[in-house]
């Protein structure tokens, strides 16, 4: 499998345009639960384009946004040069250069299963104060929410590269044992996004496992794409439905 830290370097466009933001519920969720306020500090570690770390931006957070990606980190840059709380950091989870006990809350939003879990672990318990939080959040899809969900996974599942590796990565990757002998709680929040056909082709093409132009299945993959949005297309628009799935916990001494 292609090194994470370099899986979207060609994707970057796509993902600043389509990708989906995160339900403003999870705010209100860590203000009750986790004691988020304005002035907690934030470190979000692969930070990507930067879509969770606006969030707590526009949160009045202090934000470090955490990312190895050079292209990706570039357009978070861009993207977020207007927060004067936001400072870019070109590091990984495993090394993220931060300061000893300086951070309130550690967040990875479609990241953590890229991570080296012991490493990755070591270094969350360095740099957050005590007594902090790491909330880790994915936006994810369930095929039996509509006929275009099925559908579209039918699709990546035969022309995408390696579709069904990420999906396991994910799925099998045990967030609760990373918070052992703590425990973590899971809260699971729907939404969804609107899309026309050249936003569908963007949200599939901006995925890791989207084939490249210069591959054989990436033809294929756009005509059957085009017959799922004819399908279910109502004014030419289709409604792609979403499950966001958040887990946060702190992390107890092994």
């Amino acid at each position: 499998m292609l090194d994470p830290t370099k899986r979207f370097s060609n994707r970057v466009e796509n993902y600043v345009k389509y990708r989906p933001a995160y339900p403003p519920e999870i705010l209100a969720l860590l203000e009750i639960e986790c004691g988020l306020t304005p002035a907690s500090v934030i470190a979000d570690v692969g930070s990507g384009t930067g879509i969770l770390s606006e969030m707590f931006l526009k949160h009045g957070n202090r934000v470090f946004g955490v990312e190895p990606n050079r292209e990706m980190r570039a357009a978070a840059d861009k993207l977020l040069a207007k927060y004067s709380k936001f400072s870019s950091i070109a590091a990984t989870a495993e090394a993220t250069t931060l300061v000893n006990a300086s951070i309130d809350f550690i967040t990875a939003g479609q990241a953590f299963h890229w991570f080296d879990r012991e490493r990755s672990r070591a270094e969350f318990a360095r740099v957050l104060k005590p007594g902090g939080w790491v909330v880790l959040v994915w936006n994810g899809f369930r095929v039996e929410t509509s006929p275009l969900n099925n559908a579209y996974q039918q699709l990546v599942l035969k022309y995408g590269t390696d579709y069904q590796e990420v999906r396991r990565e994910i799925i099998c990757c045990d967030v609760e044992s990373f918070y052992a002998p703590g425990a973590c709680q899971c809260v699971r929040f729907e939404f969804q996004q609107s899309f026309d056909f050249e936003g569908l082709k963007g949200r599939l093409l901006s995925s890791s496992y989207a084939p490249e132009p210069d591959h054989p299945h990436y033809q294929p993959l756009l005509l059957g794409l085009e017959e799922i949005f004819d399908a279910n297309q109502t004014d030419d628009k289709v409604v792609f439905c979403y499950e966001t799935e958040l887990y946060y916990g702190q992390l107890s001494a092994k």
